[in-house]
């Protein structure tokens, strides 16, 4: 697992709360995440949610986070990266 001091370096703060947020949600066995319900938990808005799962989807080096589908808001599945 990712240290959080690691994140810190490598990600703004709202990509920071973001991964962790994800990283919990794969403890509790979800992989399949929507914009929204982020952007609801962490109290931010649905299209920064977008813009920056985006972003982690090409510089996260622990997560593999794909553009799953969209229906009402985008879908991200997640799963952690082979080493």
């Amino acid at each position: 697992m990712v240290t959080t001091k690691r994140i810190r370096e490598k990600y703004n703060e709202t990509q920071h709360k973001i991964v962790h947020y994800l990283q919990s949600g794969m403890t509790s066995g979800k992989h399949y995440f929507k914009s929204k319900y982020i952007a609801k938990d962490l109290g931010l808005s649905p299209k920064e949610v977008g813009t920056n799962m985006a972003i982690l989807a090409e510089i996260c080096k622990d997560l593999d986070i794909i553009r799953w589908s969209y229906s009402n808001s985008t879908t991200w599945m997640v799963t952690t990266r082979a080493i």
